[in-house]
């Protein structure tokens, strides 16, 4: 027989050979099945190694991300410290109907993963407070005197300037968005206001600033960057989920129709002002329309976005609906309420020659007022009297056509096209007005129970006015509530009520609403949701080639080593194990070639004794 060769190309290339004739001696039994024993056991630890280390380093991925999530909250009302350099910033400016504020935003350099957003934060001056600016009054005033508007939005910028770095002024982009009172100017006026800014800016300030950063956004972007910023803040975009968390199968827009991916479910918002309502909620599932006139609705109120850095990746794309509903806010809904009534009552009066509400003698009854609570509504020349009679049920009966619903499928307040919901797997925070309904008044804020909630309603409208007003004189109410949302708390309970089941076709039985005024302790402003979407393109800055073989991708090279390290491994062992069985095949031969030398290898006995001669 010839000599044996081994010889292996991967992972490394290695070769040996070893004569036929030596092979013998390493049969010794015992060796041979101490060797045997110790391979098997070797390779029942690795393969015990392999799978205990693999579930502890996904655990550990999930506490590690679960901790630092947790951290960033507590890390979060920490003063910002400005002397780190690798410390961005960036400035949003509000301009609202009635003030402009600035908000001044923060964020560390990327961590190099292009799966993860930037992790974008309020900053907070020395004294831990946010570093937040207002003045008075809106910039829509300017209207006339557009040469004025630089001028007027000179306190802010200073003041953020202030609070920054100035070493990092010319890397820190500035946003102007200007909402609901500029909408209503003309477009010539806008533009020239616009236009005065995007001149003289750039002469004061050395931010990074160019013409497409200041506009006027649409309602539609005011609610998705609201929703953004709360979604954000609720760790919702974070696709690393632990056990528990709930998840959805999204049909992502651009991506693999046929094929959903499961990801962590969004929360929708609901936000009720005092002039307007607005719903936004993520439609996971591919869309369809009733009708072509449906669809081209649609199409104004669903959009379709990229939060993250890889424009060709999928895994940030949502799909939002978001609408705006003028006059379905709280105090908007009220006083179309009293028109109707005005209206309607001397409408009644004139035909039967009634004098009915227009002497406090003889007030007309108002089922949407507290019980005995008297009222006077309307201008001087057509003053009416209202005494309330506390019928919650009676109130949400008159409001229903107050909703404007059609006989459509798939429409909402007004007729308005409203994609399905998945309510049994779904979850919604309600602001504003749905808070202070249930919480104001009713110390019943937070998980919403519609049950609870018509009963707790029913009890306050039903109690005499001269009892509540005693509750409230002793402090058993909110701080922040006063005697007008005593005197409409009833009114706008059941309006809030109806918008929600009636409106929004949410179910009675429907558990997962939280009315809310914070999330985690913070009010979460459109703003941040704003410089989250239009700074989603600065982690490119972060993930070049070079810097992925950095300190910020490990994550990418220890992906690597640790799979080829068990590569070889596996290799390593193979080889042993093949090795062994050609041992094993090599011993039989030997035994039937030469029984009696094999025979005395194995009993490994001395010499056989050989004749001497004397």
């Amino acid at each position: 027989m010839g000599r044996i060769s081994f010889s292996c190309l991967f992972p490394a290339p290695w070769h040996f050979s070893l004569s036929s004739q030596a092979l013998p001696r390493l049969l010794i039994p015992s060796f041979r099945q101490l060797l045997f024993l110790g391979l098997l056991l070797c390779l029942v630890g690795l393969l015990y190694l392999l799978l205990a280390s693999g579930k502890g380093h996904v655990s550990w991925i999930r506490e590690e991300n679960h901790f630092h999530r947790h951290l960033a909250k507590v890390n979060d009302v920490d003063a910002t410290d400005t002397s780190n350099p690798n410390l961005n910033y960036g400035l949003v400016v509000d301009c609202g109907s009635s003030g402009s504020r600035v908000f001044v935003y923060c964020w560390p350099r990327h961590n190099g993963n292009p799966h993860e957003l930037l992790d974008i934060r309020q900053m907070r001056d020395q004294h831990r407070k946010p570093v937040v600016m207002k003045i008075k009054p809106g910039i829509s005033d300017l209207a006339k005197t557009p040469e004025k508007a630089s001028d007027y939005i000179h306190p802010l910028l200073s003041f953020a300037a202030q609070h920054i770095p100035k070493n990092k002024h010319q890397e820190t982009p500035l946003y102007i968005l200007c909402t609901a009172g500029m909408r209503i100017l003309p477009e010539s006026q806008q533009e020239a206001l616009l236009e005065d800014l995007r001149t003289d800016i750039p002469v004061h300030f050395n931010f990074l600033f160019s013409d497409s950063h200041v506009e006027v956004i649409s309602g539609k972007q005011e609610g998705v960057y609201a929703w953004i910023g709360i979604n954000f803040v609720l760790g919702r975009f974070n696709h690393v989920h632990n056990d528990g968390e709930a998840v959805v199968a999204v049909h992502a827009p651009g991506g693999d129709q046929q094929e959903a991916r499961m990801r962590k479910r969004t929360a929708g918002v609901l936000d009720m002002g005092g002039v307007s309502t607005q719903i936004a909620y993520e439609v996971p599932q591919t869309v369809s329309f009733a009708s072509p006139q449906q669809e081209e609705v649609a199409k104004n109120l669903l959009a379709e976005f990229n939060l993250g850095c890889d424009a060709h990746r999928t895994e940030h794309v949502y799909r939002v609906y978001v609408s705006t509903f003028l006059g379905f806010g709280g105090n908007a809904a009220r006083k179309r309420y009293e028109e109707n009534v005005i209206r309607n009552t001397a409408t009644r009066n004139k035909l039967l020659g009634l004098h009915t509400g227009e002497t406090a003698e003889s007030p007309l009854l108002d089922p949407c007022l507290p019980a005995d609570l008297l009222d006077e509504i309307g201008p001087s020349t057509q003053k009416l009297h209202l005494r309330g009679t506390g019928a919650f049920a009676q109130c949400r009966q008159i409001l229903q056509p107050f909703l404007n619903r059609t006989n459509e499928t798939l429409t909402s307040l007004s007729g308005i096209y409203q994609p399905a919901i998945d309510y049994a797997n779904s979850q919604f925070y309600g602001f504003s007005e749905f808070y202070y309904c249930t919480e104001d008044v009713l110390r019943i804020g937070g998980d919403y129970n519609a049950s609870k909630y018509a009963q707790a309603a029913t009890s306050y409208c039903a109690t005499q006015w001269k009892t509540l007003k005693e509750r409230f004189d002793s402090g058993l109410y909110a701080s922040h509530a006063d005697l007008h949302r005593l005197k409409y708390q009833c009114f706008k309970s059941a309006w809030m009520y109806e918008v929600l089941h009636s409106g929004f076709s949410f179910p009675a039985n429907y558990k997962n609403l939280k009315t809310a005024l914070l999330v985690y302790d913070k009010e979460v402003q459109w703003t941040l949701g704003a410089i989250l979407y239009r700074t989603r393109f600065l982690p490119l800055r972060d993930i070049p080639l070079e810097s992925l073989k950095g300190a910020h991708s490990h994550w990418r090279h220890s992906f690597s080593f640790v799979n080829n390290h068990y590569l070889f491994l596996a290799c390593f062992f193979i080889v042993l194990l093949s090795i062994m069985l050609y041992l094993l095949r090599l011993r039989r031969i030997h035994r039937r070639s030469a029984p009696s030398s094999v025979q005395w290898l194995e009993e490994g006995l001395g010499s056989p004794p050989l004749p001497l001669a004397l």
